[in-house]
């Protein structure tokens, strides 16, 4: 891929004479891009009509088989992925405290299996039962000290989970919500000053700290905003690649430090049980209602999108299920901490839910294994441009999608 980057060639330039720019795409429409397999003897062209159905990035491994040609390069007739890893069981790592969960959990398996539909309301369905809780999922919330166009609607948002704008029959049903999940990029961008703005301010430039390079009323607003939320439901925040968090994968935890009204809500050091405010990592794996939850900010997603002439993104996650890796470009394209004994972005398990945020729209699909696996995908869209957040079941993993609308 010649418009990839290659930090080779950067390294072998005496100085930049201009910033590099970064590309939204790295494939080319001029037939230059090739498919390379590589292991330890060297490398080899790919050819053959077999791959084009398939998606191909740096980082994915596969099993070729085919002959070699006259020109170096291995004719391919057949391949094949990993697939998708082995599942566990639900509950299999915490116990339900109710024993008649199995009953519960047998049925909503079989349902999970059959079921592919997709709500689209304006609020919350309430066809799983009553008894069901849900997981709330948002993504790309954006506070900013500047933008104030959909001001309404996060304060709408904050109202709905609260409770307080809606009806009583509503408020029943509001209720179920057990868990909000903030998947990535909280806080909104720097502003980019122009030519006349960066020209004024090196015209007044002082010694000392410069006040006006730094905004905290992004981090303020989404302090207040989880610390009305906290004292009625538990949230698990994910760091994204606008948050102020270190920038290689796999992002550390936002530090408490920079939500100081919130915080009291987070674990208390020394004990085992985890508080209400549960800072994690981008990935983040972990066990949510007896469900095995894999969810990334995004950045894993959109760096895969660069190579591939398609907007499939659920495909996309999809090959990443069946790769059996959860950021293939890392760290080739995608900036990653040198880990030299283990590889945390190996799917040694597969999830039951599979989510992706600050994604551009909505979307879901399930997916089936060899052996009886049954992920359910999800594309978190980013609220600051859908004003959208995604509800799902926690007996039968169902999806509705719920729009916030200050019209």
């Amino acid at each position: 891929m010649p418009l990839k980057p290659n930090i080779l060639e950067d390294v072998a330039k005496d100085r930049w004479i201009s910033a590099p720019t970064s590309m939204q795409q790295y494939f080319s429409d001029d037939g230059r891009d090739a498919v390379m397999l590589e292991d330890d003897s060297g490398r080899i062209r790919l050819i053959g009509d077999v791959l084009k159905p398939f998606f191909m990035v740096t980082g994915c491994i596969i099993a070729v088989m085919g002959t070699e040609n006259a020109n170096g390069e291995f004719d391919v007739i057949d391949l094949k992925f990993a697939d998708l890893a082995p599942q566990p069981e639900r509950w299999e790592l915490t116990k339900p405290k109710n024993s008649s969960v199995s009953t519960q959990q047998k049925k909503a398996n079989a349902k999970f299996n059959k079921d592919e539909d997709v709500e689209m309301s304006d609020g919350p369905s309430s066809s799983s039962g009553l008894g069901s809780k849900k997981i709330a999922l948002v993504s790309g919330l954006e506070f900013s000290g500047e933008d104030t166009s959909y001001a309404m609607e996060l304060n709408l948002l904050l109202e709905y989970l609260l409770g307080e704008a809606l009806d009583p029959a509503a408020q029943k049903e509001l209720a179920h919500i057990s868990r909000l999940v903030v998947a990535g990029n909280s806080i909104a961008p720097e502003h980019k000053a122009t030519a006349e703005e960066s020209a004024e301010k090196k015209a007044h430039k002082k010694y000392g700290y410069d006040s006006r390079s730094y905004n905290p009323i992004p981090s303020q607003l989404f302090d207040e905003f989880l610390s009305e939320l906290l004292p009625t439901m538990p949230v698990t925040l994910l760091p994204g690649v606008l948050d102020p968090a270190n920038a290689s994968y796999p992002q550390q935890p936002i530090h408490a430090a920079m939500l100081p009204k919130s915080r009291t809500y987070t674990a208390i050091p020394g004990t085992a049980e985890s508080g209400w405010l549960d800072s994690v990592t981008n990935p983040w794996e972990a066990e949510v209602e007896g469900w095995r939850v894999l969810g990334t900010g995004g950045q894993n997603l959109d760096d895969v999108f660069k190579y591939v002439d398609s907007d499939d993104r659920l495909g996309m996650m999809e090959a990443m299920c069946r790769w059996r890796c959860s950021a293939p470009t890392a760290p080739d394209t995608l900036w990653s901490y040198p880990f030299q004994e283990d590889e945390p972005f190996v799917m040694k398990q597969c999830p039951h839910l599979y989510f992706v945020g600050s994604q551009p729209e909505f979307g879901t699909r399930i997916i089936e294994g060899p052996d009886g696996q049954v992920v359910r995908l999800i594309l978190v869209p980013s609220f600051s441009a859908t004003r959208e957040i995604v509800l799902v079941d926690t007996e039968t993993l169902d999806v509705s999608i719920l729009k916030i609308s200050a019209s």
